[in-house]
């Protein structure tokens, strides 16, 4: 090990016997926490070459003891303010014949994680084995879970060293944890959502750039299909922020209705996975992709989806209840929105109790906001720009003076394309 760090802090590239070494010593614990933290580091400051990269993460993924796959399609997002794009993405998949097995997250900081959002669901189970998922996925079409102990095993070691020596933020190591756990579950056709903004890991379209070249190379690399979508993260996605109120927002989108901006990006990848796996033009994928989200098909999955992971099925016709105390915040006149800040409305969110802190924190799953405002949007007097959920009075107004901080007033701003860009393999 003290051979690997030294390469790597001089600058010298790791063969890939070096990196399998590596890997197989995280995986059996021979190398101690404080040797892969003097790595990491080394790391951050010389970086890796892309095929170190690219060994890197395969040997993460154990793709020697590889085998079926746990289903067709798969989608990933970077994390944003209000995305629970996966809870109508994955049914609405399954809804085109297109079974969707992905593993997901929990919420750190600002943005949430589709995990805890699911678990705001009375009675729904994260952590099925992946005999369990496999056979669901058979069954139904659709599994969402917890991120399997029998899956990618050194990169849980790994992400929460990074996350406590400050070596979480270089590309090589976000691209190689994201695609670990991918390529471990074996999917073949994948999508990604890039987010950039505010309200995103990545802040400048060049960062989100390089990240996404980087995970469609290594994707490439491994004879998987993927392609990657730059997704504007400048304003929340939808209005709803929180963990059952994002909830209520996707089955009212499976339903028909929702907001226009979830729609349109949950189409919009869901044509991606289609041109993945079918001869068909991009708008004539956006079209089969519509229908099966407008003519009932995936709200019908979902609610298979549900029962199948023990979920309340109730809340299709019965909303989740929200935390008590509500707050508006109905605008003084005539305005125009100028500008937002996502990460602060986040913020709001997270102060709230919709989010943690730290990764042990208790997250309430009723409390979040509705944030009606967007980019270039008219507000007349007296109509609701926002609505707070909370537990106390002075938790709500704290969120309000939050959010009034994030939204600014002015001339009609000029709001960005959703679909910033798209990075394939052959671009």
């Amino acid at each position: 090990m003290l051979d690997i760090i030294e390469k790597t802090r001089d600058g010298q590239s790791l063969t890939e016997s070096d990196v399998s070494r590596l890997i197989q010593g995280i995986v059996d614990n021979t190398w101690p926490d404080y040797q892969l933290a003097a790595w990491l580091m080394a790391v951050v400051l010389k970086g890796l070459t892309r095929e170190e990269t690219f060994w890197l993460t395969g040997a993460m993924a154990g793709l020697a003891e590889h085998t079926q796959p746990l289903g067709l399609v798969d989608k990933h997002s970077t994390g944003g303010v209000g995305d629970k794009t996966t809870i109508v993405l994955a049914p609405l998949m399954a809804a085109l014949d297109l079974p969707m097995a992905k593993m997901s997250g929990r919420g750190l900081g600002h943005t949430g994680g589709t995990l805890d959002k699911l678990e705001s669901i009375p009675g729904f189970k994260t952590d099925l084995t992946v005999d369990q998922m496999r056979q669901q996925v058979a069954q139904v079409g659709v599994a969402v879970v917890a991120q399997s102990q029998e899956l990618a095993p050194a990169d849980r070691r790994l992400y929460a060293l990074r996350d406590v020596t400050g070596t979480v933020n270089n590309l090589s190591l976000i691209a190689s944890s994201i695609m670990s756990k991918k390529l471990a579950a074996g999917t073949p056709n994948l999508v990604l959502d890039v987010k950039v903004g505010s309200g995103a890991f990545m802040h400048t379209q060049e960062q989100a750039q390089q990240l996404a070249r980087l995970m469609v190379e290594i994707g490439s690399y491994y004879g998987r299909h993927v392609t990657a979508v730059i997704t504007s993260m400048q304003q929340p996605l939808g209005w709803a922020v929180g963990n059952a109120i994002e909830v209520n927002e996707a089955v009212q989108t499976l339903s028909g209705s929702g907001p226009d901006d979830l729609r349109h990006e949950v189409i919009h990848l869901a044509a991606e996975l289609l041109c993945l796996t079918r001869p068909i033009s991009h708008p004539e994928a956006v079209d089969e992709a519509a229908k099966a989200l407008n003519d009932g098909r995936a709200l019908q999955k979902f609610a298979q989806w549900l029962s199948c992971q023990g979920g309340d099925t109730a809340i299709l016709s019965d909303p989740l209840k929200l935390a008590p105390v509500r707050r508006d915040w109905l605008a003084p006149n005539e305005v125009d929105v100028q500008s937002m800040d996502a990460r602060i409305i986040g913020r709001a969110a997270l102060n709230l109790g919709a989010g943690r802190h730290r990764l042990e924190d208790t997250i309430d799953p009723a409390v979040g906001l509705h944030c009606y405002a967007k980019v270039g949007r008219h507000f007349h007097r007296s109509e609701a720009i926002a609505t707070i959920y909370a537990r106390t009075q002075s938790a709500a107004e704290i969120a309000y003076r939050d959010l009034t901080a994030a939204i600014r007033f002015g001339h009609q701003g000029e709001p960005q394309p959703l679909i910033l860009e798209r990075v394939t393999q052959d671009s």
